[in-house]
């Protein structure tokens, strides 16, 4: 067993303690993860664990609103919505007598720590109530409810905290649960809007929640390519109605048949001034006479199943909440988990309330430039991976996103001192997500001041010439398509390597954005290896990650693996549910990726599978007896269904036929057995929030670097690129974008299985199991550590140096 091993079972051990855990205030998709997860890590450390039912007010009632948790209680709980175990707003808790009631019921069942799952005020009450502790038992014992005995065993209570709230308002965390399931549900209504929108030459003006926090309305603005987006953090310019029906007008004269508008339900004007969806709607109306219509999409937003990132995101912080409150000594803080990047953080609770709430001040203050400036450093600079899901997420950069939404949408740009010629296109299977990008670095690259041209089906279109300018209007509508308009295909350019340069002197090609997956990795390298002969290639080449199997080196996520994990995701619910009422039954399903077991693993841990096979955990028959056996005893507890993914290239021999036939021969009498191979719909669909925001903002990244490349390089008349920092991977990597030159990523490579070497996921491997109930190791070296909220986010110049 390894040292960290060791340190987990004999220093972490929850062996007589007894953890508490609640969600307070509103409700939101994912919470129901974070207590599954929370319930059966703190059973699997040896703790007693309860259930505080309704919040806060489960907490001051006491009697049968705190009860000790099984691990068969939390089953079934993944995929819900909402909060089974109730949530409530409580005003007894408010008061010092509600919370020494609160504290006799603790004491009475030993309980001294708690996690609480809430917004900024449920975490400040939970603040107070540890801060207080000392005083209220030696009130209990003055009044002799508790003994002094009792009083001494029970002396400190520690805090840990999640943060759930879908407005993503809460400073110190990347993302909040159940702000990505919002995503999911407001992007679901605009694709569905948009349709009859277009049909009837309508616009629409469409209000998101959001009282003080502009993350939902901003992020589906530029999900969805709104054409205007109003948030309470960056009140519009005076004179803002007149410029918003100017840019509506000018989108309809370039042909198009609808505008959306998305404001957010705090949406003022720079005197604070309320702006309304009804008032947008009227100013439209009014001015432009087009045929306006309102929705409010209301408590839908909070509705539904949560995303796969919203899962995987809560199970991580709830697991992490576990091994802080082990970690925790009487003179600990309170701490908050959260998420930067795709690392674990955990911060001083208060440190984080603070600085939310310095927000909150600068914007009542209409200190708007502060508000921004706060709400940036509160959130890691990059976009930030699913938390297993690469961990899905953009972060908050306020002012970069809302420069982002306005740079795609104006119809106006500054022309630069030279018309650059640069060429996009995508290489390999297709990925949702891919549409997103071309868009964005078409209409950045126009912004920028060059021509760009597209280049249909790969490097093979390249050689055919398949090579046509493409304007602003022609990528209208493309951020919510699923596939790859512009076509892809899996050739490499070795091949036809001098037609390819001929293309490229034909058109004056000046640099290439290359969007795809492990082929467009080997054709940028084929390309910078060519340049010695073909001095037409010495231009900046950049390459952005697409690809559903998340298999790229030199990045911990791609464009297209979110969407293809959802699909994973709820297609396992469905298969699940498809038993419901019938006898004991385990899945086995089968899940693209090549030798990359990403969509297996972390689509397990979304899913609650209770095994994942794949190529880069090398196992045998007696691992599969063994979850053979598990899933035995498992239905023995009254659980009536299993769930085991494999990776399509997991082992040559044990194919997904021999397992699904060992499973039915081995589980007679006990369970029968089904299998499904989900094939290319994990490729298909619409893309997820997360795909088309990353797929936006790493696209505007890479053409950004590719303006300043040129600029650079543009030596008498000419540009001339040779040099090994011209030729790059803009991937993410922990906690930054980086941009990194394809040669240095040649040793962190697997060319024989087209995988990285050293892949971040296999972290999460542990999770899914020990969430299965199975005892194994696990490794904390990479476990939250606590840091400080104003730290942790890097200066301005360091963050754009690493970019």
């Amino acid at each position: 067993m390894a040292q960290t091993d060791k340190k987990f079972f004999e220093n972490l051990t929850g062996a007589g303690k007894a953890i508490a855990v609640l969600t307070s205030g509103g409700d939101a998709q994912g919470m129901n993860a974070a207590v599954r997860a929370v319930v059966r890590m703190g059973i699997y450390v040896g703790a007693k664990v309860y259930f505080v039912h309704e919040g806060y007010q489960g907490m001051v009632d006491g009697g049968d609103n705190i009860k000790e948790a099984t691990w068969e209680s939390v089953s079934s709980m993944l995929q819900m919505g909402g909060t089974v175990i109730g949530s409530a707003r409580c005003k007894d808790f408010r008061t010092r007598e509600g919370r020494l009631k609160a504290a006799h019921n603790l004491v009475q069942r030993g309980i001294t720590n708690l996690c609480v799952i809430g917004g900024d005020g449920s975490l400040t009450g939970a603040n107070l109530f540890r801060e207080e502790w000392s005083g209220l038992l030696a009130e209990l014992v003055q009044q002799g409810l508790i003994d002094e005995e009792a009083s001494q065993k029970y002396s400190a209570l520690h805090i840990v905290g999640m943060v759930g709230s879908i407005d993503n308002d809460f400073c110190g965390t990347d993302m909040t649960i159940g702000t990505d399931s919002a995503l999911h549900r407001i992007i679901e209504v605009v694709d569905a809007i948009m349709t009859t929108a277009q049909s009837h030459q309508r616009t629409f003006v469409l209000e998101v929640m959001g009282r003080h926090c502009g993350y939902l309305a901003l992020v589906s603005a530029l999900a969805c390519g709104a054409d205007w987006v109003l948030i309470p953090e960056m009140p519009p310019e005076d004179g803002w109605e007149e410029k918003m029906c100017q840019k509506l007008s000018a989108t309809r004269s370039r042909g198009s048949r609808l505008n959306i508008i998305i404001v957010a339900e705090g949406a003022i004007d720079r005197h604070g001034k309320a702006i309304t969806s009804s008032i947008v709607k009227d100013l439209v109306v009014q001015r432009l006479g087009f045929d306006t219509r309102v929705t409010i999409l209301g408590h839908v937003q909070r509705g539904g199943t949560p995303s796969a990132f919203d899962r995987i995101l809560a199970s991580r912080m709830g697991v992490e909440a576990v091994l802080a409150l082990l970690e925790t000594t009487a003179n600990t803080a309170a701490c908050v988990v959260s998420l930067c990047g795709n690392q674990s953080v955990r911060l001083p609770l208060m440190e984080c309330v603070q600085m939310t709430q310095e927000v909150q001040k600068a914007m009542d203050g209409k200190r708007f430039e502060e508000a921004v400036r706060l709400r940036g450093r509160c959130v890691s600079y990059a976009l930030f991976v699913t938390c297993g899901v690469a961990n899905y997420f953009l972060s908050f950069d306020c002012s970069f996103l809302y420069n982002t939404v306005f740079l795609l949408t104006k119809a106006e740009f500054d022309k630069k001192i030279h018309n650059f010629n640069v060429a996009v296109l995508n290489v390999g299977a297709p990925a949702a997500g891919m549409n997103a990008a071309v868009r964005s670095a078409v209409r950045v690259g126009i912004s920028e001041g060059h021509k760009m041209f597209a280049v249909s089906d790969g490097f093979e279109g390249f050689y055919k010439g398949q090579i046509k300018e493409i304007k602003w209007a022609d990528v209208g509508g493309w951020t919510g398509q699923g596939g790859s308009l512009l076509g892809t295909k899996r050739t490499l350019p070795a091949k036809h390597i001098d037609k390819i340069a001929e293309q490229m002197r034909k058109y004056n090609i000046n640099a290439l954005l290359m969007i795809g997956g492990f082929e467009a990795f080997l054709g940028i390298m084929e390309l910078l290896a060519a340049r010695g002969t073909y001095e037409e290639l010495c231009v900046p080449m950049v390459m952005v990650p697409a690809t559903v199997s998340n298999n790229v080196p030199g990045s911990d996520l791609s464009i297209g693996a979110d969407t293809a994990l959802n699909a994973i995701t709820d297609t396992c619910d469905r298969i699940k549910q498809s038993a419901s009422g019938t006898k004991r039954r385990v899945f086995i399903i089968e899940t693209m990726g090549g030798y990359c077991g990403y969509l297996a693993s972390v689509g397990g841990l979304a899913a609650g599978a209770d095994a994942a096979y794949i190529f880069e955990e090398p196992f045998d028959i007696r691992d599969l007896q063994s979850n053979v056996e598990h899933l035995t005893e498992k239905m023995k507890t009254g659980i009536q269904r299993g769930l085991v993914l494999r990776n399509e290239n997991s082992n040559e021999n044990y194919t997904t036929d021999f397992i699904y036939q060992l499973y039915s021969e081995e589980g007679r009498g006990v369970f029968d057995c089904r299998k499904n191979v989900l094939g290319h719909m994990q490729q298909g669909g619409a893309p997820s929030p997360f795909d088309r925001n990353f797929g936006t903002k790493i696209a505007a990244k890479a053409m950004q670097w590719i303006t300043k490349k040129l600029n650079e390089s543009y030596r008498k008349g000419r540009v001339f690129a040779n040099t090994e920092d011209s030729a790059c991977l803009l991937g993410m990597r922990r906690r930054a974008m980086v941009f990194q030159p394809v040669v240095q990523l040649k040793d962190e490579t697997d060319f024989v299985h087209r995988i990285p070497k050293e892949q971040w996921w296999l972290k999460l491997r542990p999770l899914m199991k020990i969430l299965a109930k199975y005892k194994t190791s696990y490794d904390i070296s990479d476990s939250g550590q606590l840091e400080h909220v104003v730290l942790r986010r890097p200066k301005e110049s360091e963050a754009m140096a690493a970019i």
